[in-house]
């Protein structure tokens, strides 16, 4: 992990990896939602309302997937002191934040003709909206802290206390009782899903997975130019201020 600590290297790296991310990411989600929605076999229950889960199932992994990439990384700056993991956590807040809102927004869409309601205080989707704010929480602490070594300690310390919202996330739908159907994809005996329709949510999740790393390297990129320009201007400005 520490050959990647250099910021000169890492922007090196990154931008030699981020080109073929975004194409691998084009073609494997119009693969996926183009098999999903028109190949795929209707539901026998819902019929072709099932189809918004080529959507909604990936959103709603990559929302627990992004916020357990934040806690990861804050455990690494905090530990190990690695100097891009907080810009890495950072990094990934807004994009987690976008795949829980639309994870909560389509699964509002399937719920009305499954339950009669566009949202209801369920488990799996209270707690899935306590991990928006858990977000808006995280990405607050940066813009209200200034000093940016305070900022990351804050941050990761909201990161990993919002960590523990993760298994009742997925543990919700055995914990309570629930509306929301019990998982069907990661469960022990293997997937309920049908083969027709698991083939093409997998590549959806996939895809959704490796537009994550295509965003977050971009946003780590652009992390560090923005550092590097604010430390130029500082010194111009202390130049400027011993000239005086």
């Amino acid at each position: 992990m520490h050959k990647f600590a250099n910021p000169a290297r890492f922007l090196r790296i990154s931008k030699m990896i981020t080109p073929w991310c975004l194409v691998i990411t084009v073609i494997s989600l119009a693969v996926g939602l183009y098999w999903g929605l028109f190949i795929a076999p209707e539901d026998y229950q819902m019929g072709s309302a099932y189809r918004i889960i080529f959507i909604h199932v990936p959103s709603a992994y990559m929302s627990m997937f992004g916020y357990g990439f934040m806690a990861v990384a804050s455990v690494v700056g905090i530990i190990w002191k690695h100097p891009l993991a907080d810009q890495s956590a950072r990094a990934a807040a807004p994009i987690g934040a976008v795949f829980t809102a639309l994870a909560l927004f389509t699964g509002s869409l399937w719920g009305k003709p499954m339950w009669g309601t566009y949202w209801i205080w369920d488990a799996r989707l209270t707690s899935e909206l306590v991990l928006l704010f858990l977000y808006f929480g995280y990405m607050a602490v940066w813009e209200a802290i200034e000093d940016s070594a305070k900022a990351a300690r804050v941050a990761a310390i909201v990161a990993l206390v919002g960590a523990v919202n993760l298994p009742i996330i997925k543990f919700s739908v055995d914990w309570w009782n629930t509306l929301h159907q019990p998982a069907s994809l990661m469960r022990s005996g293997g997937s309920s899903v049908h083969p027709d329709m698991l083939a093409p949510l997998l590549i959806c999740i996939f895809a959704f997975n490796i537009y994550f790393l295509t965003v977050v390297l971009w946003r780590i990129q652009s992390l560090i130019i923005r550092k590097q320009v604010r430390g130029l201007q500082m010194r111009i400005a202390e130049r400027g201020a011993q000239d005086g």
